[in-house]
Formats: C-alpha cells, structure tokens, sequence
C-alpha cells in the first residue's frame, strides 16, 4: 500500500528529529502510530469472496487521535451524535484566542491551563448568558480546543458553538433572536480578567511549572510586569459564524472536532529533506500560500500539538453537560414541541456506514462483481 505523505515526512525525518529535539513519550507514541497506521505492521483484515475466491487484505488503522488518516470515521459518528441534540434556536461559533504572549507558560502547563482555558471560556459564556440583560436562559456550549493555526505555529485557541436559546430557571425556554447576543467587549474583559486572575493564583500557589523560555517569571516582580503587559493585551472574541438555520450548526462544527494540525491533502511534495504544504492566505481573500519546512521541524511542529494523557478536547457545558443533559433535552424538546432531528448512522454496521456514507460497499466483489465478499477475521503481526 502506498505510503500517505504525513508517513514519508515521518520516515524521511523521524531519526533527525530525535537527535536535534526534546520529545515527551506520548508524543513518540503518536508518531511510531502514524508511521505504522495501515501499514500492515498493525494487523489486517482479510476477506474473501465466496464466489470467485478472491482475497482482500485491509491494513488496519492505528486510531490515534493524532493520525490524519484516522479521524474521517469518527467525525461522522460525532456528527451523527450530536445532531439529536440540537435544538429550536440560532446558533453561534464563538472563537476565544489566548495571547502568544502566553505560549511558553502554557506549553510547559498544558493539562493545568488547557483544562482552565476550557472552563473560563464556558463560565464566561453562561455567566452572561444567564443575565436577563442578555438571554436570561443557560444555553448548550460545545467546546473544541485548538492549539495550532495554518503553518503549524503554537497558537492556542478555543472553538464554542453556543445555543441562542435555552432554559431559564423557571425551566421555560428562551430563545434569542437573530444576532450574536452578548457584546463583544463584555465577553473580552470578562474572560480576560477570569483567566488571568486564576492563572495568578496558580502562580501564588506554586503551582505552575517554568521551562528554560520562561523562567524568570518566577521572580514576582517580573511575574507583576508580565501581568500587566498581558491586561493591556486586546483579547478580543471572535464571532466567526451565525447560523440561522441551526441544523446546519453541528455540521459545521463536526469540521473542527477531529480535526488534526495538519491534513494529507494539504501536504503538496515530500523530499528526504523537505516537506512543502498549503496554507490559507494571511487575511481574508487572501490567495492560498506555500510553506516549506525541514522534515525534522515539520515533524517538531506537528508534535507540539499532542495533547496530554487523558486531556479531553471537547467539552461540553450548559444544558449539554454530561450529567444532566437527557433531562434538559427531554424537557426542551416537550416545550419546544417536537425534536427537529434524529440519529442516522445509530444502529449501522460497519459496513453500513462506509456504504451510507461514502457509497464504499465492502461486500461487492472487485474481481467478479458478486455481492460475496464474506470476512474472514483479522490478523495481527508479531513483532520480536
């Protein structure tokens, strides 16, 4: 099988990456998955066509959050999920940035200020959403972490799309009307001033860990004069999208759930040493441009974006939050009077799926055109 490209940057660069660069073992885990993902170093599953005879071999996948090749499947089945969940509302993308001023600290605190980012931006969404002033319900918010923008760089974002309507305490629902309904300026100083003031906390608790690139905020002077630096900072929210016809909402998102750092098709030529990609223009309207990168600094790049053990990416809040959301949507969907929409893909097979989906039918024999081809288990290769 035909190596995908993120593989040949991988094999091309891998060794001269490990000798020029600092590597955690969770970030050396997903690249030896990336590079053995359908390789046949996995296992393979095999097929055979009860009428001809013909045999089909499958190279597994190695279902690393990380693979490019790995997340096509389970977007579909996000999507899918999630679609039962929408609700009779507008919807809205919301797009918190944390400033790159930031970036050393985070990046040697990642779990503890990846995990704050993710509640700051939620609190800061159902704290003004919950006021009368604004929509005086608590909304769903479903909340996917980014760290990386078109060339690779750290660059640590939040993605929420936000219900404009939802349950207020008198568990009635409300529902906004067309456009976004919290100020901009009100959601920038208030999840500026909530982030900062417990990222201080942690500093005055010990908690924070400091690399080689930011240890002299340890000293509290200069920590004082880094916090000052960062509040006169614009940390301006974007509002990126609005959808009034708010199926169209999930779908939309379903886009940024899976999505890893960089895709295969945006990778245009590898060579032993270099690897060439796309990116988009650096404002809008701007055309398409090229970047070319050493091997081991793509490689260095991409594995910034490995998130911690565990860490959880999507999150979600409001009305969504896992503990109570059937008994929110249950009730939403009897005030409201009916559920707008319904699971396709729950109760579909494999194989279903691929043939649903992408009009893949396994089943169809390529050599004779039988509908015979039958599986016959999956393989798995020992390795000393």
């Amino acid at each position: 099988m035909a190596q995908y490209k993120i593989q040949q940057v991988f094999d091309y660069g891998w060794n001269d990456y490990l000798a020029s660069s600092h590597h955690s073992s969770l970030q050396e885990k997903a690249a030896h998955s990336i590079m053995a993902c359908k390789s046949g170093t996995l296992g393979y599953n095999v097929s055979q066509c009860q009428d001809c005879g013909h045999t089909e071999i499958h190279n597994c996948s190695c279902h690393n959050r990380n693979c490019p090749n790995c997340q096509a499947v389970l977007t579909e089945l996000w999507v899918d999920q999630r679609r039962a969940e929408v609700i009779d509302s507008p919807y809205f993308h919301v797009v918190f940035t944390l400033p790159h001023e930031l970036n050393p600290l985070i990046y040697c605190n990642q779990k503890l200020l990846y995990g704050l980012f993710h509640r700051c931006c939620a609190q800061t969404l159902l704290e003004l959403s919950q006021e009368s002033k604004y929509l005086g319900a608590t909304p769903g918010i479903i909340q996917v972490l980014h760290t990386w923008n078109q060339a690779l760089d750290y660059h640590v974002h939040m993605h929420c799309i936000i219900s404009g309507g939802g349950l207020t305490k008198a568990h009635k629902t409300k529902k906004a009307k067309g456009k976004f309904f919290i100020p901009v300026r009100v959601l920038r100083d208030k999840f500026k001033g909530k982030y900062l003031a417990l990222v201080d906390g942690y500093h005055q608790d010990g908690k924070l860990v400091f690399s080689a690139s930011c240890k002299n905020l340890r000293n509290s002077y200069t920590w004082k004069e880094f916090k000052k630096l960062l509040y006169e900072k614009d940390w301006c929210p974007f509002i990126k999208e609005t959808f009034n016809g708010f199926g169209n909402a999930i779908e939309y998102l379903g886009r940024y759930t899976h999505r890893i750092a960089i895709s295969n098709s945006r990778i245009l030529f590898v060579t032993e040493s270099k690897t060439t990609f796309s990116a988009r223009g650096r404002k809008p309207g701007e055309p398409k441009r090229e970047i070319t990168l050493e091997n081991k600094e793509f490689i260095r790049r991409f594995l910034m974006h490995v998130l911690p053990l565990g860490f959880q990416k999507i999150r979600y809040y409001g009305f969504l939050n896992n503990r109570m959301k059937s008994k929110n949507l249950k009730l939403i969907f009897k005030l409201q009077g009916y559920q707008r929409f319904k699971r396709r893909y729950a109760v579909l097979s494999m194989e279903e799926l691929l043939k649903t989906i992408w009009n893949c039918d396994i089943q169809i024999c390529p050599e004779c055109g039988c509908l015979q081809m039958k599986p016959l288990g999956r393989t798995y290769v020992l390795l000393c």
